[in-house]
């Protein structure tokens, strides 16, 4: 069976890889033009591209998706099916010209969390469940007959960069079941109910990563889990758009320092004096809030490297002087 696949990002890149060593014949990727990126503006693929170059396949990268010439070179390559990940809303004319149909792997349990960043938006939320789905792409964003789905339990703790690996991972295994499915002709899909469709999963903004220190202990933590590109102690994911971390200023005197917040823990307990610091000046650092407090465990002063608290506080001695805003 004969697909193309359509992915911009490392994750798609992972999942497309998976694919190709699986035996699957991937005839043509299709992915976002090269960007400069950097402060010498050098131009840099995709992630899919990139990898696509590694395993030999042949990458077209249009500027629209509405050029005739475009359009006309996919119906040539006469695929039974094409396969969509972390990629733009494809016109009609062209997730009609497969025979076997165009499918979409999301980072949800549809209907709910329909969106660009479900990943972000379940933890932000503070659900204790999300999971994977695949989809047939019909006229609406997410809301195509669903194939196939997969379950998976959050913690507490889990970052975006835990569960975006993760779902990266078991969404690879999830595609290969579905295309073998189709290629089988043993699929049974289910028609999207909307009202279940409980919460959306919209692009996140910069606002949105400013913490507003007024909302309560377990708002802010869960914030922070779900912007945090944490993946281990030593492990930090460098996909800034999927993570791009919550964001705050210590302010000493008159002198403010931004500071990004990775990595956090919630306590129930607070002195209810919010925004009140709490320190030994050693191991930890802790703020008071409503309904308890957060320990923060890994933060990133503008311009330096990320580190831990124990190492933060070993340069800089917090006194009364020290608030956050």
């Amino acid at each position: 069976m004969k697909i193309v696949f359509f992915g911009t990002p490392a994750f798609a890149a992972s999942n497309m890889e998976f694919l190709h060593k699986k035996g699957i014949e991937i005839s043509v990727v299709v992915s976002a033009p090269d960007k400069q990126k950097g402060r010498g503006k050098k131009i840099i693929p995709t992630a899919v591209k990139a990898k696509a170059n590694e395993l030999g396949i042949n990458v077209l990268t249009p500027f629209s998706l509405k050029d005739e010439t475009f359009i006309s070179e996919l119906k040539l390559i006469d695929a039974n099916l094409f396969v969509v990940v972390a990629f733009r809303k494809l016109p009609k004319e062209i997730w009609k010209i497969p025979k076997m149909g165009t499918i979409n792997l999301h980072t949800s349990l549809l209907p709910n969390y329909r969106g660009a960043a479900p990943i972000n938006r379940v933890l932000i939320n503070g659900e204790t469940e999300t999971g994977i789905t695949t989809f047939f792409i019909d006229g609406e964003i997410d809301c195509g007959k669903i194939l196939e789905q997969e379950k998976v339990r959050l913690s507490g703790d889990t970052t975006a960069a835990q569960l975006h690996n993760l779902l990266r991972d078991k969404g690879s295994d999830l595609l290969l079941k579905t295309i073998d499915k189709i290629e089988n002709q043993i699929t049974k899909t289910i028609i999207q109910n909307s009202d279940l469709a409980i919460s959306e999963a919209p692009k996140l903004t910069k606002e949105l990563s400013k913490i507003n220190w007024e909302m309560n202990a377990k708002e802010i933590h869960n914030l922070i889990r779900g912007l945090s590109p944490i993946l281990s102690e030593n492990e930090i994911l460098k996909e800034v758009s999927i993570c791009p971390s919550a964001w705050f200023k210590f302010k000493i005197n008159d002198k403010e320092i931004r500071t990004k917040l990775l990595l956090s823990k919630f306590s129930e307990k607070t002195n209810n004096k919010i925004g009140k610091i709490e320190t030994d000046n050693k191991t930890y650092l802790k703020i008071n809030l409503k309904k308890g407090s957060i320990f923060i465990e890994k933060l990133q002063i503008a311009g330096k490297n990320a580190v831990n608290i124990s190492q933060f506080l070993l340069g800089n001695k917090v006194d009364e002087s020290w608030t956050v805003s």
